[in-house]
């Protein structure tokens, strides 16, 4: 048994994920906020920057493990489980709800699982089947809905991608950079990311000055949301496990739909409401152990 678990508070773990919920949750307002004005690859390029600032200290302790060609291991993970992702979800968060891009995240998980059957012969149960064809099923119905008479379909289609290639980059983590401190590993993928996105970043910098309202969201998005919310998740999953540190995937779109309406008035759809309750049900469905 972890003997950390035991000294701290029962309270402590629960509240925690419902933080980090709330924190992931904003992330999608952020980018919501802030792609709007500084567009898609200048909003990443802040938020890899500022995040990798954040972590910067796991890298440097763990520095002699790193050598040349594990530097292009790393960069290439980065590019794959944060540069396009993150990309994509800013991409779709200039033309479509904040809740449309939380909601896809949830996919993560069954794309993890989808990932490790199809490269890595991972056996899957028929309940993790069952999983996943109510999320794609999910995913569908979000597709086909409309927000103030256009479509999201593109949104969702960005957000559903994003969380495809989250799941090839955890499951690439897990298996080419074992060993290795989260914390670091987390670093790292988002420096490497960080140099790739730049020449796009510089491409498409805003002409035109940006609002302040915008900056305060774009540095959030990089501080809160990237560098301090991963502390949090790598402090959890030391914890209490990955598998259960990962229940924040429940929580975070419906922090993202409360912030997005709290602030920005944004309505939840009866299509929303849908999608999300199937894409949640899948990822309960997909989480549940082989043998149970």
């Amino acid at each position: 048994m972890n003997t950390d678990a035991i000294a701290v508070p029962a309270w402590k773990t629960p509240l925690e994920l419902i933080l980090l919920g709330a924190i992931w949750g904003g992330s999608f307002l952020f980018m919501r906020i802030g792609a709007a004005d500084f567009g898609a690859f200048p909003l990443v390029e802040i938020r890899l920057g500022l995040g990798a600032i954040i972590l910067f200290p796991f890298l440097w302790r763990e520095r002699a493990r790193f050598d040349t060609r594990l530097g292009w291991r790393l960069a290439g993970i980065g590019a794959i489980n944060s540069a396009i992702p993150f990309a994509l979800f800013a991409w779709g968060a200039e033309r479509a709800p904040a809740g449309i891009g939380a909601i896809c995240n949830a996919l993560t998980v069954m794309f993890t699982v989808l990932v490790g059957v199809a490269f890595y012969g991972e056996r899957i149960s028929p309940r993790q089947i069952i999983g996943m064809l109510a999320g794609f099923a999910g995913v569908v119905v979000l597709a086909s809905g409309k927000t103030s008479g256009t479509g999201v379909w593109l949104a969702a289609l960005a957000g559903t991608t994003a969380a495809l290639f989250y799941g090839f980059g955890v499951n690439l983590i897990r298996r080419h950079l074992a060993g290795i401190p989260a914390g670091a590993v987390a670093a790292a993928t988002l420096l490497g990311a960080s140099l790739l996105m730049a020449p796009l970043a510089i491409w498409g910098w805003p002409q035109q000055p940006v609002p302040l309202r915008s900056w305060i969201a774009t540095v959030l998005l990089g501080v809160l949301c990237t560098g301090i919310a991963f502390v949090l998740y790598y402090r959890l999953i030391n914890r209490i496990g990955g598998p259960r540190a990962s229940m924040v995937t429940y929580l975070i779109p419906l922090f993202a739909v409360l912030w997005a309406w709290l602030v920005l008035a944004e309505p939840l759809t009866a299509t929303m409401a849908v999608s999300a309750a199937l894409i949640l049900s899948g990822v309960a469905l997909s989480q549940r152990p082989r043998n149970t």
